[in-house]
C-alpha cells in the first residue's frame, strides 16, 4: 500500500506493508482482528502480532490461510501449535498460473474455477475431470 505525503516542494511515496487479519469465528461469521501497518513484510513482526492476539485472549486457531509469506507457518506454529496452515487459493493459483502458457491461461482458469469453488472434495474431483 502506498501513502501519499504532499509537501508545497514535491509529492514523496512511502511504502509500507499493511496487515488485515480477518477470522471467521465459531458461528461462522467473520471478525476484523485487526489491522497492522510495519515498516516492511517479515514473519518477525507477524509473530509479534500473533503474540499480542494470544495475550488478547485468542486461545486456538484452527486454519490459517497465509500468503506464503517465509517463516509465517513457523511463527503461528509456535504460538498456536495445533494451527492446520494452508496456503491461500488465490496464492495457490498464482502460482500454478507460473507454469501455464499464456495462451493457455484462460482456458485453464476456466477449467479450474468449478475446482476450487466446489462445496466438496467429491464435488471438486468431479470437476476435475
Amino acid at each position: 500500500m502506498l501513502f501519499t505525503i504532499k509537501s508545497k516542494k514535491k509529492v514523496a511515496y512511502i511504502s509500507k506493508a499493511v496487515y488485515t487479519l480477518l477470522a471467521m469465528n465459531m458461528e461462522g461469521k467473520k471478525e476484523i482482528l485487526g489491522l497492522h501497518l510495519s515498516e516492511n513484510e517479515g514473519a518477525s513482526y507477524l509473530l509479534s502480532v500473533l503474540t499480542d492476539f494470544n495475550n488478547r485472549g485468542v486461545e486456538d486457531i484452527l486454519i490459517a490461510c497465509v500468503d506464503g509469506l517465509t517463516g509465517f507457518p513457523e511463527a503461528i506454529a509456535s504460538i498456536f501449535p495445533q494451527t492446520e496452515v494452508q496456503l491461500c487459493v488465490i496464492h495457490q493459483i498464482r502460482n500454478s498460473m507460473k507454469y501455464v502458457a499464456s495462451k493457455h491461461q484462460k482456458a485453464f482458469m476456466a477449467d479450474l474455477k468449478p475446482v476450487y469453488r466446489a462445496v466438496t472434495k467429491e464435488a471438486a474431483e468431479i470437476a476435475l475431470l
